[in-house]
């Protein structure tokens, strides 16, 4: 066994687990507040929650040992630090984890960490080309082309929630206009809901419950994500689609079977040939594991390099 840290920092949560890396088993877990915001000196608390966590792991398997991080906002390309993450996620941009906790480490984006879990033992296992979309408060995404994660050249590809589905529709914070985050992510629902719906959740159970209103506002933002979806597979040509994140556990059949009832209208399938829409396998573990996962493919890439 040899068994290494995935670490996913949240802006409400840090979740961490101890994995084996030759078998993808988590043997153990935990979860501490983030405490966004708070500090000792200048150094962020939840950096301080970090090295608590490396700490307990490794008194725990009696040796030092490897972290994988995941973090939202942009990877520097060596997987240093967060680059770029404004207005959270306080003291996160350009804090070097390596030096902080003096053991090799990595830090990716969360969405593309999310990605790689679903890929090493989740809905997208034993694939070569797959992309992954995760509907919560906004709209993270990721890209596995060709048996890799695409990054780009600084670290913005992936960022799926941010095509536009509606040129004429407002800007977004990244500003795309009529973006799939601000179609169907549930920053904007009281916009979409005209005030009727706190959450989306909330428009969740009154299209359940039959409501007309509720209804509209509802397949109208599946139809832009179909849309999206359909789009994406032009230019990627995916095995698998994986669609996570909490708006679809919530929603369900709710919406994967809308969604493919649209897909199969809007998805060009030359000779047949259909790729497949899946919900994520691995709920709140994805990013820990796709964390872990990374690591050992810069173990790969550096020894191929060596040889």
């Amino acid at each position: 066994m040899t068994p290494a840290i995935g670490i996913d920092l949240g802006g409400t949560n840090i979740k961490a687990a101890l994995v084996d890396t030759q078998t993808a088993k988590t043997l153990a877990t935990l979860s501490k507040p983030t405490r966004d915001g708070e500090f000792d000196g200048s150094t962020p608390r939840f950096a301080l929650t970090v090295r608590e966590i490396v700490d307990a792991f490794e008194a725990r398997v009696g040796q030092k040992l490897s972290i994988g991080l995941s973090a939202p906002g942009l990877a520097n390309p060596n997987g240093t630090c967060i680059d770029w993450m404004p207005g959270r996620m306080h003291g996160l941009e350009k804090f070097m984890w390596a030096d902080f906790l003096q053991r090799p480490c990595h830090m990716l984006n969360d969405a593309h960490a999310a990605l790689l879990g679903e890929v090493w033992a989740g809905a997208a296992k034993g694939t070569q080309d797959a992309f992954m979309l995760t509907l919560g408060t906004g709209v993270g995404g990721a890209i596995w082309s060709g048996g890799r994660l695409l990054k780009g050249k600084i670290g913005r590809a992936g960022h799926l929630g941010h095509l536009s589905t509606d040129a004429n529709a407002a800007c977004d914070l990244f500003n795309t206009p009529g973006s799939l985050e601000s179609a169907i992510g549930n920053q904007t629902i009281g916009t979409r809901g005209e005030g009727r719906y706190a959450t989306t959740l909330d428009l969740l159970a009154a299209y359940a419950a039959g409501d007309a209103h509720a209804e509209r506002v509802w397949l109208e933002s599946v139809r832009h994500l179909a849309a999206a979806i359909a789009s994406l597979i032009n230019v990627l040509d995916p095995e698998v689609i994986i669609v996570g994140g909490g708006i679809a556990v919530g929603a369900g059949e709710r919406l994967f079977g809308p969604l493919q009832s649209m897909l199969d209208g809007f998805e060009w399938r030359p000779g047949g040939q259909q790729a497949r829409l899946v919900p994520a396998a691995l709920g709140d573990s994805a990013g820990c594991l796709g964390a872990v996962f990374q690591l050992i493919n810069d173990a790969t890439d550096t020894s191929s390099a060596r040889r």
